[in-house]
């Protein structure tokens, strides 16, 4: 689930169905089993280690990975099906469509290795050669917006987006970025661990510039200037924090006011020559980043400037160069994550072809692997939380009739999108070569990076999907009011067929749930109906949710992620709000169910569980996980989400229903004596 960083409003979390047939070479993941429980343990001490223990004893994290789930083998499976329709597709043969072209030529591009490793840099000398020919610092504008359009994105990011408030038109954003290390802290926090990050990085950046063909002592320098910019730029960055909060995010300003901003950022040549089309108005993520950062341009070289965006295209391209910059890029995400080997290269082409053409090979994955009754049961479960939500919502004390009535109408209003897009994308125009890989590489960024600009100045396109359909994930889009489930996901151990209603709620049913919940979390609440940056709440009821998600964001930071490293409630705030949200308005759903039952059956134990058991052992299924501790370090400093310790064991201690159910008593851990409470 933490693999994918989207727009700040894609709010990411996981919901899923049934599968209509399965590929034959593919291995099911597996789903609920009483065996992963360890009876050892009192439910009502440790909840995650009760469900989870077993699992965790007969579990051990792939040398290649730096964290396993209990729905890792799920992202597995779901590579296995889609090596094979590539390589079907890299086969060729007279039946081969256009799609089959595209993907199975990246794809084979990417699986030459012999052919990579004789090229060596060559690829990729002409755009080092482009940024060493700007004359002045006017004309590595020119350049850096060339990298912009088919790499990476140095010195800042720029993009398209729905207007905060008028989401039904496109506007264009420039924002804070053009950092290499996960975060700005990993350049001005001085503690132990971050000192010896940057000691690798000095390290990293050295061997980089030295496999580029530059003396030893020149890439020592080179790697001391990409340093030193880049601390400037995460000195003058907004924390991840404070950007939780989409108001300190919300600048808009008119062209010419952003261009005065920064005046050393040339934004007017910058913008034509990434093809921006025509327009007045922007918005300006971060404006004291760009003043900040425009001191930075005027003091720093020329060269040194080079040197900085040369570093960004090397770093950018070195997985898809020849084996020594493959090792030497590996061994720094070693350093950062603790993921011992590299995966094997079929999954690194697989996740690149995804990455490049994943609406097409999307459609390959959705004809072998999805069905029209996945869907239809998917639906049925989105509405069931639906009206749990809307029931929650209805029986809130603390909540006005006024805002229930706002909060009501942006409930009817969430879209739902299940499995794949309506229309997928044309690639038509997109040129992929078999034995060209750099050279896909780039122009396929070039292809995403010329749709997305093109859409500034444009309607909002509401079908459109922020992520592929064999992609393992969802999330919740507060400026689109939708919730989204990939077709890769939709599977067990969400969801499966063989399962009881109880261990299904727990799953599908409460990962719907907390994608419903994202709409009205700390973040959500501040969207309206249409998606619009709008305060839609009376001010006291704003000041009853603010208390109230208080207690969250501190019963958080209480807990201990790794070594002496405590979680920040405020970073995981949307997430444990939907979690603990989701939860309850899962329960809901299940147990009107079994009241609605007239044969009685769905109140039965199953192998000595009562269905509300099940539930929360299906729930704690879903979340169990080992993980290196340097990953761990990366993601108390990264992720929205917390571990998956906490998001079970954190959600049952604040829920009666959950004592209930395993005749929990007060005093015991997980029973909460202060429990929050918002949804």
């Amino acid at each position: 689930m933490r693999a994918f960083r989207l727009l700040p409003f894609f709010l990411v979390l996981v919901a899923i169905v049934s599968f209509a047939q399965t590929a034959p070479s593919a291995k099911a993941a597996p789903g609920f089993s009483l065996d992963n429980i360890d009876k050892s343990v009192d439910p009502c001490v440790d909840f995650y280690q009760y469900a989870c223990g077993n699992w965790m004893k007969n579990s051990e994290i792939p040398a290649d990975r730096s964290s396993w789930q209990s729905f890792s083998e799920l992202d597995e499976r779901n590579l296995d099906i889609e090596r094979g329709i590539l390589e079907k597709a890299a086969s060729g043969g007279a039946g081969r469509d256009a799609i089959d072209q595209k993907i199975g030529d990246l794809y084979s591009s990417c699986m030459d290795e012999k052919t990579v490793n004789a090229k060596g840099i060559s690829p990729l000398q002409p755009e080092l050669d482009r940024v060493a020919a700007a004359k002045d610092k006017a004309a590595l504008i020119d350049e850096i917006a060339h990298v912009h359009v088919v790499g990476p994105s140095p010195l800042f990011n720029f993009y398209s987006n729905s207007d905060l408030h008028n989401a039904d038109m496109v506007i264009a954003y420039v924002d804070q970025g053009g950092l290499s290390l996960p975060d700005r802290d990993y350049y001005i926090k001085d503690d132990e661990r971050m000192v010896e990050m940057r000691k690798h990085f000095v390290a990293y950046v050295t061997e980089m510039f030295t496999l580029a063909g530059q003396p030893a002592s020149q890439a020592a320098d080179s790697a001391k200037t990409v340093l030193r910019i880049e601390t400037a730029l995460a000195q003058a960055s907004m924390d991840r924090t404070m950007r939780r909060d989409p108001k300190k995010r919300d600048h808009k300003m008119t062209r010419d006011e952003a261009v005065a901003l920064a005046p050393n950022f040339y934004f007017n040549r910058f913008f034509v020559d990434v093809g921006a089309p025509a327009f007045t108005e922007l918005n300006v993520g971060n404006p004291d980043f760009f003043k900040q950062v425009n001191g930075v341009v005027e003091s720093e070289s020329l060269d040194s400037l080079k040197t900085y965006v040369s570093w960004y295209v090397l770093r950018a391209r070195a997985p898809w160069l020849s084996q020594p910059f493959v090792d030497a890029d590996f061994k720094m995400r070693q350093a950062l994550t603790g993921q011992k080997q590299i995966q094997d290269r079929w999954k690194r082409c697989v996740d690149l072809t995804d990455g490049s053409l994943g609406e097409a090979l999307g459609q390959r994955y959705v004809e072998v692997t999805f069905g029209a009754e996945g869907k239809q049961r998917m639906l049925k479960m989105v509405d069931a939380l639906e009206k749990s939500l809307d029931d929650d919502i209805q029986s809130l004390s603390w909540m006005s009739e006024e805002t229930r009535k706002q909060a009501k109408t942006k409930l009817q209003a969430i879209r739902n999108k299940i499995g794949y897009p309506d229309v997928y994308r044309d690639y038509s125009s997109l040129t992929i070569k078999r034995d060209d890989l750099l050279g896909n590489v780039a122009r396929s960024t070039e292809f995403e990076s010329k749709r997305e600009i093109a859409k500034i100045g444009k309607p909002l396109d509401r079908k459109e999907w922020g992520m592929t359909p064999p992609t393992v994930n969802a999330y919740y889009n507060a400026s689109f009011n939708e919730i989204v489930f990939p077709a890769g996901i939709l599977q067990p151990p969400f969801f499966d067929n063989k399962m009881d209603d109880g261990v299904n709620f727990g799953g599908i049913g409460l990962v719907i749930g907390h994608e419903l919940t994202h709409g009205f979390d700390d973040q959500g609440r501040k969207f309206d109906p249409q998606g619009n940056l709008h305060d839609w709440w009376t001010e006291q009821d704003g000041k009853e949710f603010e208390k109230r998600a208080s207690c969250v964001a501190d019963e958080y930071s209480s807990f201990v992620a790794v070594d002496d490293l405590k979680l920040n409630g405020r970073l995981t705030l949307g997430e444990n709000t939907a979690d603990n949200g989701g939860a309850r308005i899962a329960l809901m759903a299940l147990e009107r169910m079994i009241a609605d039952d007239k044969t009685g059956k769905e109140g039965q134990k199953i192998d000595g569980y009562t269905p509300e058991q099940r539930f929360f052992l299906g729930f704690g299924r879903v979340w169990c996980e080992k993980v290196r501790p340097e990953q761990s370090r990366v993601w108390v400093v990264t992720d929205p989400h917390s571990p998956g310790k906490y998001r079970v064991d954190g959600v049952v201690q604040n829920m009666p229903e959950f004592q209930k159910a395993w005749g929990c008593k007060a005093g015991q851990p997980m029973v909460a004596e202060n429990a929050c409470h918002v949804w």
